[in-house]
């Protein structure tokens, strides 16, 4: 079954109706640039995912790579794929042109990389992961580790990880116990062990910058201790060329469930006395840098669990229109032609979800990196600031809806495609394992509850929670001007005003009892993530409706994809928003049934 990437009408909406990316083009950064430009680059995307991405998707989860003891062992169909996006210029593409780079909008590399990451989400998950590892060198390394890092990884000679996990610690980064001891030429000699570092070893790079958190010898306990350093898996010369093998060894792989085409592994810094290290920026303030890294990849994981659902969709929906299978209740005729499977009611009622979800997933991944571009791009300073309060408050909710949904909407492809949705010879059992991950790795949805409940709606006054209530009640007074639209704003509204009732009640708990008041904080992020989604499907229904009223203007083609943009946005705000009642009741009166459970209570 050959599965087409995403949907591109649904991809010239997102970016150019549902998003003014075609208003970036007044900045003066990409003025250079035009819309001819922006789909010229993402074309090229899609055609390289198509040729060199998808070719080994199923083959890189069957043959995973291997290690030998000596060298990691991978299909070679990885580093091809590595080598064409690299020749494409992708790994450089949106730094300035005079640092090596095509100048090109955030959103437009974010757009080109859903199409690698639909393709194949595993060896998609490289370039990813050296894309952040070079933004962190080039916004806190010093002019020289730019001057020898940033150029080999944007050619492709390098690759980047991001070396935070420890074994036994996870997501307890203030109880790291990697260290790093300084030297007399200025550098460090780091010891510990890392875990579950994806890409930490392969064999499609000359070389691998691991960037690493580590605390320095006396640094403050907790947090405040950590530090952010260069390891190289070997050490570069002064003038460029390949130095001996760092001190960093690959103590093993990970066998995962899915998404097995990135290396998942163990390194360990430091079994033969040390491994030169690099501090990044000052000491101490490691984890702050690193929060760069950790947000884009965010970012990328909501993009990636939001694709994934996509092409389950995609070969769910193409399966229900060609399979036969059984009449409809009210044909009682038994030698009746049989109808596809599409025409059937709970099947319609699976792949509407599916769209709800996926494409909601989707417009939310990239109205974050919209709102990461204003953040540093927007004409005004105020308006930058604003871009960036209301992605960090959103960023929970973009890594985490999208997580969980997405992977919902997997598991209804399975469910559509019955029998055959359970074996390998169809995709959609891949699609899901593969996104399993999503939910759990760059911070699971505990955390990111902790994280929106504890910190991101309270800071600053509430004052990003403030700005993303102006954005909901401005989508909702445009909705009340058409009659498609109208009471899906009137619900929004709704939903909306007893999430800040809610707010009221729960904030003050955090102070008085703070392990009860951030109990149910995972229910909360779920409770803010349907909100957020439906202002999502608001926005993209207002642009339908509106462009529905044109009477004659459109092309068949055109009236159904509307169309089928109005019917969604009904679906999520009629069948999924209302979900929102109960789950309100639990946290508004602190119901503490799980808080309470006991260890002891658990017999086995």
């Amino acid at each position: 079954m050959t599965v087409p990437l995403l949907n591109a009408r649904d991809m010239d909406f997102l970016l150019y109706e549902f998003l003014d990316t075609e208003g970036l083009l007044q900045r003066p950064r990409y003025c250079e640039h035009s819309r001819e430009v922006f789909d010229a680059t993402l074309e090229t995307a899609k055609t390289i995912a198509e040729k060199y991405f998808a070719n080994h998707n199923h083959k890189g989860d069957e043959q995973e790579p291997t290690f030998d003891g000596e060298k990691v062992q991978m299909i070679p169909e990885t580093k091809e794929a590595w080598d064409h996006f690299a020749d494409a210029g992708f790994l450089a593409a949106h730094y300035d042109f005079e640092d090596g780079g095509m100048q090109l909008p955030e959103i437009i590399l974010r757009a080109a990389m859903a199409y690698f990451s639909a393709a194949n989400t595993a060896t998609a998950g490289y370039p990813c992961l050296s894309l952040g590892a070079a933004n962190l060198i080039q916004s806190f390394g010093s002019d020289e580790q730019k001057a020898k890092f940033i150029p080999p990884m944007q050619e492709g000679r390098f690759a980047g990880t991001m070396a935070m996990t420890e074994p036994g610690q996870g997501s307890a980064l203030a109880d790291i116990t990697t260290k790093a001891v300084p030297q007399a030429d200025g550098s460090y000699r780091i010891t510990g062990q890392k875990m579950f570092i994806s890409g930490g070893d392969q064999s499609i790079t000359e070389n691998i910058i691991h960037m690493t958190l580590a605390k320095i010898e006396g640094a403050p306990a907790g947090v405040k201790g950590i530090s952010l350093f260069i390891v190289p898996k070997f050490l570069v010369n002064d003038d460029g060329s390949q130095g001996e093998r760092n001190d960093v060894a690959l103590a093993g792989l990970l066998h995962k469930m899915g998404f097995r085409n990135t290396t998942s592994t163990v390194l360990s810094f430091g079994e033969k006395g040390g491994a030169v290290g690099y501090l990044v920026g000052e000491p101490h303030k490691g984890l702050a840098y690193m929060f760069q890294m950790m947000n884009e990849a965010r970012i990328f994981v909501g993009s990636t669990a939001a694709v994934l659902g996509y092409q389950g969709f995609n070969a769910s929906l193409e399966y229900a229109r060609e399979r036969p299978q059984g009449r409809l209740p009210s044909n009682k005729d038994p030698e009746s032609k049989q109808i596809p499977i599409v025409q059937h009611a709970d099947v319609r009622r699976m792949l509407l979800a599916q769209k709800a979800y996926v494409e909601g997933s989707l417009a939310l991944c990239l109205y974050a990196s919209s709102l990461f571009e204003d953040s540093h791009t927007a004409d005004t300073q105020e308006a930058r600031q604003q871009a960036f309060m209301l992605l960090d408050l959103l960023t929970p909710i973009v890594k985490s809806w999208p997580s969980k949904y997405a992977l919902k909407a997997n598991d209804l492809a399975i469910q559509v495609l019955g029998g055959s949705g359970y074996i390998r010879e169809y995709p959609v059992e891949q699609y899901y394992r593969d996104n399993r991950l999503n939910p759990i790795h760059e911070g699971t949805e505990a955390i990111h509850g902790l994280d929106i409940l504890g910190r991101k709606v309270p800071m600053g006054n509430m004052a990003a929670y403030e700005l993303f209530v102006k954005a909901v009640e401005a989508t909702a007074a445009e909705a009340a001007t058409r009659e498609a639209t109208a009471e899906m704003g009137l619900s929004l509204l709704a939903a909306l005003g007893k999430l800040s009732r809610l707010n009221a009640v729960l904030l003050p708990m955090l102070a008085k009892d703070p392990d009860l008041g951030l109990a149910n904080a995972t229910l909360y992020l779920d409770v803010f993530g349907r909100i957020t989604a439906s202002w999502i499907w608001l926005q993209q229904a207002n642009i339908a409706a509106a462009k529905l009223a044109e009477e004659g203007s459109l092309s068949v083609d055109d009236a159904n994809f509307y169309q089928g943009k109005l019917q969604a946005a009904r679906y999520y705000l009629e069948w999924e928003l209302p979900e929102i009642d109960p789950q309100i009741a639990l946290l508004e009166s602190y119901n503490s049934v799980p808080f309470d459970m006991q260890d002891a209570w658990f017999q086995t």
